[in-house]
């Protein structure tokens, strides 16, 4: 509710101009109309709307039904108290303490997950009676509220109470979970309970599962505490406790017994929310250990993170690191976040000026004067080095936040992840623009000498170096968007040929963009006269860096023609049931505009018109295909003879890429999660060959077009790799 509240509060103060409210008469007569209603409203087409002017919010929200149980909390159907008859302060058996922390933990996992702390956390009677009333001091928070004397019952007082206090999240529903308590003061509640449990007697299993639980939650807020700590070798040794004693906590859930009614959602009806009541969320114990255990161990590998070194590492690390199944949980993603970007530095120690500047030496100015650091201690206006310094500090603050955006957006979970990129490609398009201008300007203190093309007319070409940087990284992007479109089941089925075809596109512009850039430090080498070591370094790493995505980006691009070229061939086989009516408001035509929507506003490279993309992935027209089959045979086969070359390309070229070496190819720190990622793409590219094999078989031997093929098009998580979508065919015999 807070958070609602502040982001109304942000809301500009926009005057709308509403139609007067029409005055109502008191002695109207009300009449029921539910009937003329759903016959009218039967009437209306899927898609069509009818508005009345005069019908605003403030009648929408009224109109809601107060005692609709779905949408009132405070309904209470026939029988039903406000409140469970729960007693938080009764006795606890030792294994019933152990039931009510595994049922937290379940609930916590839940959190994790993504599900709201009203469905989860906040339904425990437990933990609503140790945050309400609002504790002003650690000594507030307790079951017992009425200031007296020791109440005694141990169990629940001091073991019972240090566990449900250990938290780490943000306020909300008016509730506020002790952020304003130190850590080493729950650290003192923890060490207290583990002392009583120690001394208590009971069966040794049970307290052996009480006493693992207690350390494992000292063991996980101290890591969650440290979790900025730059000591990259003693954090990663923090979260590898936590791991060990995870499995213990599994192991001795037998001994747990159950506390029913100690969990309600009844306990909604005291949360300060504005949305309606919401079942509570129960997961099985099963399920919450491989969360747990998946959040410690992604923990323990994501401080990989601090031994990157240079920009290209960074986010190939970040990128290979989110990609991985099953997706890293929310509180991971936001810590490696922390650990990139953390009180304007990066890594904890580069800065922002300085990764910029090693980015741009990798990729387009090798052992270049713009990015000598001594252009910085030149203090003469009227110096040439003063004027570069001075025009490349202000290039930094321009391009730091849409750089350290792309990062931050692959941190994020994968839909959101494309939404951002979809916003911050238009914003790499303005970098272009003025990079491009101040190429130009910088020319007349860099003594630039362009590379000329053909020994006849002689042109010149100059590199734009800046720009080209820029134009590299919005390529990437835009790559990145139609990718993640297929790993998000966005496109349909029939869109498949063509946002590949439109995939192969941009890899080939990034193709031809990165040879341009070869080009040129190829050109700067050349005409080098005298080279220092380092200068010969810088030069060999932007070479060696070219060369590699060179060789992604071209397997990138013959994997996305072949499987454009199959699902081109295979939209003339019936492989689906058709529709018999038409979607509304759906074309092909339509849809093309939407998948190119995220696009339109850049300048290059040009987007395809919806007959361009057509034309690509036509194989045959409908009036060619005659009832048996004649009129495409030719067309279709040579189709598939090129998806068929496309793909050995592919695989060939892909299988180059896994020979790298994992420091060459700049995935030093995470080099068996990406070559676990290159394989995968090389079983696809087996895998469509495969395909384009069984389709040739099929239709060789079809003597109509029907019942020819069988297809399955896997699911994300079910395929090789979720950005390749290979269909799996299977030929079905023919009947005489």
């Amino acid at each position: 509710m807070a958070a609602n509240q502040d982001a109304d509060n942000t809301e500009p103060n926009v005057k709308a101009t509403l139609p007067i409210r029409r005055a109502m008469d008191r002695n109207i007569n009300v009449k029921d109309i539910s009937t003329d209603f759903r016959v009218a409203a039967s009437a209306l087409d899927t898609g069509q709307l009818v508005k009345d002017p005069y019908f605003t919010l403030f009648e929408a929200v009224g109109a809601l039904e107060i005692m609709d149980p779905k949408m009132d909390s405070g309904f209470l159907k026939e029988g039903e108290s406000l409140e469970d008859e729960f007693k938080v302060m009764r006795e606890l058996l030792p294994e019933e303490v152990v039931g009510l922390m595994d049922q937290m933990l379940c609930h916590e996992m839940a959190w994790h997950m993504g599900h709201p702390l009203s469905t989860s956390i906040f339904t425990s009677y437990h933990i609503d009676r140790l945050l309400w009333p609002e504790p002003k001091k650690l000594e507030d928070a307790r079951f017992d509220r009425s200031g007296g004397a020791d109440p005694g019952n141990g169990m629940l007082h001091i073991v019972l109470r240090a566990y449900c206090e250990e938290d780490f999240v943000s306020n909300l529903y008016n509730r506020t979970l002790l952020d304003h308590v130190k850590t080493i003061n729950i650290q003192e509640l923890l060490a207290e309970a583990i002392r009583f449990t120690e001394q208590y007697s009971m069966d040794r299993n049970i307290k052996q599962a009480i006493m693992t639980r207690l350390t494992f939650r000292q063991r996980l807020l101290h890591a969650v505490a440290s979790d900025l700590n730059p000591d990259k070798d003693a954090q990663i040794q923090c979260w590898k406790h936590c791991l060990e004693l995870v499995d213990e906590l599994f192991e001795s859930h037998r001994v747990e017994m159950t506390v029913h009614g100690a969990f309600s959602i009844k306990i909604q009806r005291t949360l300060a929310s504005s949305v309606p009541p919401r079942p509570m969320v129960e997961i099985s114990f099963i399920d919450a250990h491989v969360c747990l255990r998946g959040i410690c161990r992604d923990a323990s590998e994501v401080y990989r993170v601090l031994g990157c070194q240079g920009s290209s590492s960074i986010l190939n690390f970040t990128y290979v690191f989110q990609s991985r199944k099953p997706e890293p949980s929310i509180y991971v993603r936001c810590l490696l976040q922390s650990l990139i970007f953390h009180d304007m530095k990066v890594l904890g120690g580069i800065t922002i000026a300085k990764l910029i500047f090693d980015d741009l030496e990798e990729l387009v100015l090798p052992a270049d004067i713009l990015l000598d650091p001594a252009n910085g201690n030149v203090e003469a206006p009227h110096d040439p080095r003063f004027q570069m310094a001075k025009e490349m500090r202000g290039f930094v603050l321009r391009v730091g936040d849409p750089f350290l955006d792309v990062l931050r957006a692959i941190c994020m979970n994968r839909s959101r992840m494309r939404r951002m990129l979809c916003h911050l490609v238009l914003d790499w398009e303005g970098v272009q623009l003025e990079a491009e201008n101040l190429d130009v300007d910088l020319r007349k203190y860099t003594s630039e000498k362009p590379l000329t093309e053909g020994e006849a007319t002689s042109t010149e070409i100059w590199s734009f170096p800046l720009s080209s940087w820029a134009y590299y990284y919005k390529l990437r992007q835009m790559e990145w968007i139609v990718q993640l479109g297929f790993e998000l089941n966005i496109y349909q089925n029939d869109e498949l040929s063509g946002m590949y075809w439109y995939l192969s596109q941009l890899a080939g512009a990034r193709s031809q963009h990165l040879e341009r850039m070869q080009n040129f430090a190829n050109g700067r080498f050349r005409q080098s006269k005298r080279l220092s070591a380092s200068q010969m370094r810088s030069l060999r790493r932007c070479l060696t860096f070219l060369d590699v995505a060179l060789l992604e980006t071209s397997a990138t691009q013959w994997f996305a023609i072949a499987l454009s070229k199959l699902y081109a061939a295979l939209s003339n086989f019936p492989l689906r049931p058709r529709r018999t009516e038409p979607l509304p408001y759906n074309s092909s035509e339509l849809r093309h505009a939407l998948r190119m929507k995220p696009f339109m506003q850049l300048s290059i490279p040009e987007l395809p018109s919806y007959d361009e993309l057509a034309a690509a992935t036509l194989v045959a027209l409908p009036n060619e295909v005659g009832t048996e089959g004649q009129g495409i045979g030719e067309r279709v086969s040579s189709t598939l003879d090129i998806a068929d070359e496309a793909a050995k390309v592919a695989r060939k070229e892909w299988e180059a890429v896994s020979k790298l070496d994992p420091e060459t190819a700049r995935y030093s720190n995470c080099g068996e999660w990406w070559l676990g990622s290159v394989k995968n793409i090389i079983r696809a590219c087996i895998a469509c060959s495969i395909a384009i094999a069984t389709t040739k078989k099929g239709f060789q031997h079809a003597k109509s077009l029907s019942d020819v093929l069988t297809i399955e098009l896997p699911e994300a998580g079910q395929r090789y790799h979720d950005l390749w979508v290979v269909p799996k065919l299977s030929t079905r015999r023919q009947h005489r």
